[in-house]
């Protein structure tokens, strides 16, 4: 049986204690697919260029859909992920501080993963429950074990072993959600600069990516997960909570119930 958006959701949201909205990232490649886009999803859009990962935050953060176009895109890595600027000798000089020289500088943007020059009319970002229109790339802003979980669960819902995630310079959610279009892979990079120091994230989080037609069966694969140990956890099998990293095998981080008065370490033989 098929699930519905709302219904990934809730799931992951549930089982992986996520923070945030799952994303769902839709690219708009004509005319036609942004007006059609815009009839059937309430939607908001930028009032001043903002960059790519401030758009995410009214997705992420506040159940808003947000319409991005090249001209309320702010961000010039941004721009050049998504094919709405050419890489010149202005963006060449902007990453100097990231590259030993110039000549680095141009190497790394030229192998950085982009859309199509020109490929694209807009950019849909909102919360993957409320998706009409089916999206392209579904971005996660996690923790670590939290982007753990769903790499294990993509791995066994795809057969792919091992992951080779992309991580890039200066362009982790433009550029990793472009790769992972491309590529038709998951993808796991840490926040860039742009996405961290400018308050964009807040607790340290990672950024994991599944392509869109991959995210059911990985869904899925967590359901059966619990079906079969009756909780979401790998880390530590039967606890509930997927961020319980303690070693499985530790006989020490235990809890039991006591009656009043009784000595909880009496029975202890470590």
């Amino acid at each position: 049986m098929s699930l519905s958006y709302q219904e990934m959701e809730k799931i992951l949201m549930d089982q992986l204690r996520l923070y945030h909205h799952p994303i769902a990232v839709t690219w708009l490649f004509t005319d036609d697919e942004v007006e059609d886009f815009k009839k059937k999803t309430p939607h908001v859009v930028p009032v001043k260029p903002l960059t790519y990962c401030q758009w995410e935050i009214a997705a992420r953060m506040q159940g808003k859909t947000v319409i991005g176009t090249k001209e309320t895109l702010g961000c010039s890595n941004g721009q050049v992920s998504f094919g709405w600027k050419d890489i010149d000798e202005k963006e060449i000089k902007s990453q100097i501080k990231y590259c030993v020289d110039l000549d680095q500088a141009e190497r790394f943007l030229r192998s950085k993963p982009r859309m199509p020059l020109n490929s694209l009319k807009a950019i849909a970002v909102g919360p993957l429950g409320k998706a009409v229109v089916k999206p392209h790339v579904i971005h996660f802003y996690c923790d670590n074990m939290q982007s753990y979980h769903l790499a294990i669960d993509y791995m066994a819902a795809t057969n792919t072993h091992p992951l080779r995630p992309c991580v890039t310079m200066s362009s982790s959610a433009c550029g990793g959600t472009a790769f992972t279009w491309l590529e038709k892979s998951f993808n796991l990079c840490p926040a860039c600069s742009g996405s961290y120091n400018a308050g964009k994230t807040e607790r340290g989080e990672v950024n994991a990516f599944i392509p869109a037609e991959h995210l059911e069966a990985t869904v899925k694969r967590l359901l059966q997960r619990i079906e079969r140990s009756g909780s979401s956890s790998i880390t530590r099998p039967g606890d509930p909570f997927p961020g319980g990293d303690i070693c499985k095998n530790c006989p020490l981080i235990i809890f039991k119930s006591v009656e009043s008065g009784e000595d909880p370490c009496a029975s202890c033989t470590q």
